[in-house]
């Protein structure tokens, strides 16, 4: 789990966890703190030490910020278990997701990586299965992606009952065998960002591994919390989308969409000013030179 000036949602979210998951699993809590302030970092050691007294607990500060990868990619270095639990810290489970995805990749070994259905603090439905990131979903959108091919594309705000293949699942809750996680190298680091789910689900798919909704399993997302929006975000969300497609997919689908974005930002701009500086990053090609990762800086405690 990462925490990055979101201490309270951390200790919510770990709370949570220990409510509702059973006594017979065995679990460990590893936190990196993604370079918060010291005055959130205190908070949550203070909590952290106190609940190591009965749950087996481990915080890592980190004195730069390192993304969303990065700092999972830390935190896995010192997991020993059989199966890694990437949890966003602004969710609150509803039951116990641990165990039921547990027994779930213990009966279907073609599984790489699963995910419980997401709700909003509202009870709506969350997608927790997508499409990869591609030159079509961008180009003509994901609803016309499931209406010409449910079978390859499902309906990603469907309410199922049982699980249910996807291409991935959402990354503020991923669950994977930790062999199979580690024989694809993790996450790419590359990536600050955004997009994390479609690359490193391409990559277990390169090993015939897969990605399932198990519906059965239940938490709440309270989405965005752990990242507000801004200009600077959007522009990573397609620097990160841009890197992604050239690796996966090549130099002319990068092409393709790097051309649409810049007209499309361009008239957009028009409208919304704000927009002129991300249209200014598509017009350097949005290289990863730009990403805000190029931007941290190392704290000093």
């Amino acid at each position: 789990m990462i925490n990055y000036n979101t201490a309270s949602y951390t200790i919510g979210c770990i709370d949570s966890i220990i409510k509702n998951t059973s006594s017979t699993t065995t679990k460990e809590f590893i936190i990196v703190d993604n370079a918060s302030k010291y005055e959130d970092y205190s908070h949550l050691k203070q909590y952290i030490d106190e609940k190591a007294e009965t749950e087996n607990t481990k915080l890592i500060r980190s004195r730069i910020n390192t993304g969303f990868g990065g700092g999972n990619m830390i935190g896995v270095q010192h997991a020993k278990a059989k199966y890694l639990a990437f949890i966003n810290n602004d969710i609150l489970f509803k039951n116990d997701c641990l165990t039921i995805l547990k027994n779930f990749m213990i009966n279907n070994p073609k599984a790489g990586v699963c995910g419980p259905q997401a709700f909003t603090e509202n009870q709506k439905i969350l997608p927790t299965i997508d499409h990869f990131a591609s030159l079509g979903r961008e180009l003509f959108g994901r609803k016309f992606l499931e209406l010409i091919n449910s079978n390859k594309f499902p309906k990603r705000k469907k309410l199922y009952i049982e699980p249910q293949r996807g291409q991935f699942v959402a990354g503020s809750f991923m669950f994977f065998s930790a062999e199979d996680f580690n024989a694809i190298g993790g996450f790419d680091t590359n990536i600050f960002l955004y997009y994390e789910e479609t690359d490193v689900c391409k990559r277990l798919l390169k090993i015939n591994k897969l990605a399932y909704l198990v519906p059965k399993g239940e938490f709440i997302h309270f989405h965005g919390a752990s990242t507000p929006k801004s200009i600077g975000l959007k522009a990573e969300l397609k620097i990160s989308l841009l890197y992604v497609i050239r690796k996966h997919y090549g130099y002319l689908s990068y092409f393709i969409l790097l051309n649409f974005l810049r007209i499309k930002y361009f008239f957009s701009s028009l409208l919304k000013p704000k927009n002129w500086s991300l249209f200014f990053i598509l017009l350097k090609q949005a290289p990863l030179s730009l990403s805000l990762k190029q931007n941290q800086k190392v704290l000093q405690k």
